[in-house]
């Protein structure tokens, strides 16, 4: 099957989801860089809108992106709420730090300087040095744990003076990196040290997101930023969700009743770039106290071959374009954390961690705004990293649990329209309950089928559907069908008349000249704002500024010739219809062709013998479909013994599929629920409809 644009060929999910992510990465790369160097050729000038348009065709060359990824990485700037030293990680040896350290550590010279002070922060210098001796220790002891970052944060007192801070360590290329805060013991209310401090901070909030029920995606992310909100004080906290062509959306927010509503709000890829994106998955905090604050320089060793990488740091400086943004949306102060899920793509053996760690992604951010500058000390951003971390196991389970019903949907959809396909015609896929429409989620159907169109729902007229069915013979003769979520991009020539009716298309062939199509508007009408409604426009210059409104109107742009894509789980689903209906097709014309060459065989006979090879070709493709989903399938035959046991079954109990097939169902239910599979069993093998119903399995210890 080609697949132009966003489009989906027929490999499994697990095989091709990291590989078509890694391709959006790679592809939105530049257009991030050319964005970016627009903004910075511009400055004021800058026409947000004309050019997110044109970040849609990217140009930009490889030198320009390198300058792009070194200037988000390794920008040479911190902000200046704090300060930054970067040690040799053996003898401290001082590698670099910024302009602001020594008056930051007491260690500007007086009038007359004393022999500590003249040299006290010089490249090469023990780092040590500069913290009372407890410190110093701590700090050795610190830098001999491999992993550093769960012993943060460490109190230090400067030498000198004694005032505190909160050492922030971490591990770079060239050495360690400490970020020293400011501590304020009035900040942070409680005793007890490091992350314990923390978890108690986050604990009431954690008990609550876990008291909450499964199967409501929308209170868990409400609950969230009503939480957030109270354990930071910002004016406004979101909960922002990346979709899977990279966009983003404001599904929760808690504001300020003051401030314009942010929900229901869609950005362009652009407006987090995914160099930002992978900043996000090294580190899960960034927070900006104040974008108007002059930035601070760092210093570094000379015999360095590159700036120091800030990735990690929790001081790093905020970019231009970012502060401009901030400043139109009349934000002063930030708080963004990363919200990371499972990744299942990571089972047939992926070990690429270079653009995150395995086993996770990044499913989103939650973004806290502030109208003022706000400083929130490291105790407390942990804190809320604790709440996150518990949101992000909740939010996994839940994203499973909706992968599972909808496979279980498809499942049910595809076993139904399997036997129409056996006992009627193929009209009957779409003449009957369920229909083709049922199986995808889409705005219309058509069949068209020996130059004759039949149509559901909301689709081209029948005229534009054969022209459609032509071009696809013309331009993809040598596929088995089409997927794509613009039809512009895909190059059919009459795409801009559909547009009001059809973006997106998933054409499959089902013989030479036979296809059925399933049709997706444009996903502006997939879109609801709970923003202004009345011109929300006007304000910002049509567009021009960068801000949310303008965000949300430049995403508008993009994607009025684009549907929402077509999921990796609905194009599974549509390739095996496919193969069932290629299959029983074919077996109608050879016995169309052959007919004369076997008047032996009884009518009555090559009927059996037809249906047995369509219901060959139905059972296989099932297996496969219940083999490779996401949710447990376990099949039983007559007598009760478990005949079928799928790889998801033997994953959740642990009993491995040998060891399952043969054995009665019942030997693996406990005693309270016997009754209830009994009953199951029997209605099902009466053709009884059933309702979902627990029951309760016990398993031997492996």
């Amino acid at each position: 099957m080609s697949s132009p644009s966003n489009n989906r060929g027929t490999c499994s999910r697990s095989s091709s989801a990291r590989s078509k992510h890694s391709a959006r990465v790679v592809a939105q790369t530049p257009v991030d860089a050319q964005l970016h160097a627009d903004f910075e050729g511009s400055q004021r000038h800058f026409d947000y809108s004309s050019s997110v348009g044109a970040a849609n065709r990217p140009s930009a060359s490889t030198s320009t992106v390198s300058t792009y990824l070194q200037n988000m990485q390794r920008g040479r700037y911190i902000q200046p709420f704090g300060c930054l030293l970067a040690v040799h990680p053996d003898t401290f040896a001082l590698l670099a730090y910024s302009e602001n350290a020594p008056e930051m550590l007491d260690l500007t010279p007086h009038a007359v300087p004393t022999i500590d002070q003249r040299d006290a922060l010089t490249i090469g210098a023990d780092v040590r040095t500069l913290f009372r001796s407890q410190s110093s220790v701590a700090l050795h002891k610190a830098a001999t744990f491999g992993e550093v970052n769960l012993l943060n944060p460490i109190l230090v007192h400067a030498r000198t003076s004694g005032k505190p801070f909160y050492a922030i360590l971490h591990r770079i290329d060239v050495g360690l990196v400490i970020d020293l805060e400011p501590f304020n013991p009035a900040d942070v209310p409680v005793t007890a040290a490091g992350a314990l401090k923390s978890y108690k901070l986050a604990a009431k909030a954690i008990s609550r997101l876990q008291s909450l029920p499964s199967g409501n995606l929308s209170l868990l992310c409400d609950v969230l930023v009503r939480e957030v909100s109270e354990l930071t004080g910002y004016d406004r906290v979101m909960a922002y969700k990346f979709h899977e062509d990279e966009h983003g959306e404001v599904i929760s927010e808690c504001r300020r009743s003051d401030l314009e509503p942010y929900l229901g709000l869609h950005y362009p890829a652009t407006d987090i770039p995914q160099a930002s994106r992978f900043l996000f998955m090294k580190n899960k905090m960034r927070m900006i106290c104040d974008f108007s604050a002059t930035p601070v320089l760092i210093i570094q060793d000379g015999s360095l071959a590159q700036p120091v990488s800030l990735c990690g740091s929790t001081l790093r400086a905020s970019h231009g374009c970012h502060a401009q943004y901030m400043a139109n949306m009349g934000s002063v102060a930030s708080l963004v954390m990363s919200v990371t899920i499972n990744d299942d793509e990571e089972e047939d053996g992926d070990t690429d961690s270079d653009q995150q760690p395995k086993g996770r992604k990044l499913w989103g951010l939650v973004v806290c705004h502030h109208t003022s500058p706000r400083f929130v000390p490291f105790p407390l951003r942990y804190a809320c990293e604790f709440l996150l971390q518990v949101f992000g196991i909740q939010l996994s389970k839940e994203v499973e649990l909706a992968a599972q019903a909808k496979e279980r949907h498809i499942l049910r959809t595809q076993t139904l329209l399997c036997d129409m396909l056996l006992r009627d015609a193929l009209v009957g896929i779409f003449t009957q309950s369920p229909n083709v429409m049922d199986l995808v989620k889409c705005d219309g159907a058509a069949l068209y089928y020996q130059n004759q169109v039949l149509v559901l729902g909301s689709t081209p007229s029948e005229s534009e559907i054969k022209s459609i069915a032509t071009w696809l013979q013309e331009n993809h003769d040598g596929s088995t069908g089409l997927s794509t979520d613009s039809l512009v991009e895909a190059g059919y020539p009459g795409a801009a008349a559909l547009r009001e009716v059809v973006c997106g298309m998933v054409a499959i062939k089902i013989s030479s000249k036979n296809f059925i199509f399933w049709f997706r508007s444009h996903t502006t009408k997939e879109i609801k704002w709970s923003g202004a409604k009345h011109e929300p426009f006007d304000a910002d210059d049509n567009g021009r500024k960068m801000h949310p409104r303008s965000s949300f109107k430049a995403f508008l742009e993009v994607v009025k010739w684009r549907s929402v894509p077509w999921e990796d789980v609905e194009m599974d689903a549509i390739h095996s219809l496919q193969l069932i209906l290629r299959d029983s097709l074919q077996g109608e014309d050879a016995n169309r062709n052959n007919i004369r060459s076997i008047v032996k065989a009884p009518s009555d006979d090559m009927k059996k013998l037809q249906g047995l090879l369509e219901l060959r070709t139905v059972t296989n493709e099932m297996v496969r479909l219940i083999e490779t989903a996401t949710a447990p399938v376990l099949a039983v035959d007559i007598a009760g013994n478990i005949n079928g046991w799928n790889k998801k079954a033997a994953e959740l109990t642990g009993l491995p599929v040998m060891e399952a097939i043969g054995r009665p169902l019942i030997d693996l239910v406990v005693a309270d629920s016997v009754e209830v599979v009994k009953q199951i069993l029997d209605s099902a093998l009466q053709g009884l409809s059933l309702c979902f119903q627990s029951i309760f399995l016990w398993f031997p210890a492996n």
